[in-house]
């Protein structure tokens, strides 16, 4: 079903981002708690996702407050619950709350730092944690690219272990086949593509490699260690005669470092136009992490891409009944 709000005119660079709305839009309404809705941009996520079917809010933070920020942006939010909180430290425990006891399947930051909702969902006595290493993946829209790419993680861990890294990358592979990926394909990148203990990005990449071989990573093709260039480029694979399914097609790319994620996500983001819709995953529930300096559509793919990752929890419960 169309809807002016996304759609954008023939040839535009947002496509990817739409088409992951559009698929979303077709999944059972998510509930997501969205932590400190205060300001602006974090309500209008909550209200524009819920009129597009992708979420139905919980609005958790001071109720006054977001009243009052609804009313001066001409917000409406009539029907949409609202758990009233003391302060943002606060809207971040009860938001968090919400997925202990069931009441919602996703959750959203909204005007509060990233820290102090992460704090909240890591407490070892009151959190969400699961078995599973915390990861950021960024879902970018990069101009000119057939696909959206996975980049992952240039967030939260700052600087991965290797047993860090297999949780990371298996986060990344499970989130590409809730996206629809047909065949995930993951580039370990550093900064060259021969294996040599001076550069230790490169030894990890190829342990990470053969881990895969013996099924301690499953569900994608793995090659690494890669350069940016021939994990994304046909033309320089083939120029440096490297031959794998993943090179040159790669659509899930691993980073070193929080630093060369970071790095890499920007430099796309400010020198190519790329968009970054950013989602948490490897806690009980999926977890969006929406900034104020993104646009609406990159806000609504970061939900679309909840949507997808909760739907995709939801069969895994069905049929493991876990």
């Amino acid at each position: 079903m169309p809807d002016d709000r996304i759609v954008s005119p023939p040839g535009s660079k947002h496509v990817k981002y739409e088409r992951l709305v559009k698929t979303a839009r077709k999944l059972p309404v998510t509930t997501t708690a969205i932590a400190h809705p205060c300001d602006q941009v974090s309500l209008e996520s909550a209200v524009e996702a819920a009129k597009l079917g992708l979420i139905t809010p919980i609005l958790v933070g001071p109720a006054a407050r977001i009243q009052e920020v609804a009313a001066r942006w001409h917000l409406d939010i009539t029907g949409m619950a609202i758990i009233d909180a003391a302060h943002s430290h606060d809207s971040a425990a009860k938001a968090v709350e919400q997925v202990r006891c069931g009441a919602a399947e996703a959750l959203m930051k909204g005007s509060l730092h990233t820290d102090e909702l992460m704090g909240a969902v890591v407490s070892k006595t009151e959190g969400i944690r699961t078995a599973r290493r915390i990861s950021h993946c960024f879902i970018m829209d990069v101009p000119n690219h057939p696909h959206a790419l996975i980049i992952t993680d240039a967030a939260i861990n700052i600087a991965p272990s290797l047993d860090d890294k297999v949780d990371i990358i298996q986060n990344a592979i499970d989130l590409a086949y809730a996206m629809g990926v047909p065949e995930v394909r993951v580039a370990i990148l550093s900064a060259m593509e021969t294996v040599t203990s001076k550069v230790p990005s490169t030894v990890e990449a190829a342990a990470l490699c053969k881990m895969a071989e013996r099924g301690q990573i499953i569900g994608g093709v793995l090659d690494g260690p890669l350069a940016l260039d021939n994990a994304i480029s046909v033309e320089a694979a083939a120029t440096k005669r490297i031959v794998s399914k993943v090179a040159g097609h790669a659509n899930v790319l691993v980073v070193p470092n929080l630093e060369a994620g970071n790095m890499l996500a920007k430099s796309l983001s400010f020198l190519a136009g790329a968009d970054a819709a950013g989602i948490v995953l490897g806690a009980r529930v999926p977890i969006m992490l929406t900034s104020r300096a993104d646009t609406l559509l990159t806000r609504l793919a970061s939900c679309a891409v909840a949507a997808l990752v909760a739907d995709a929890m939801r069969k895994s419960t069905a049929i493991t009944g876990d």
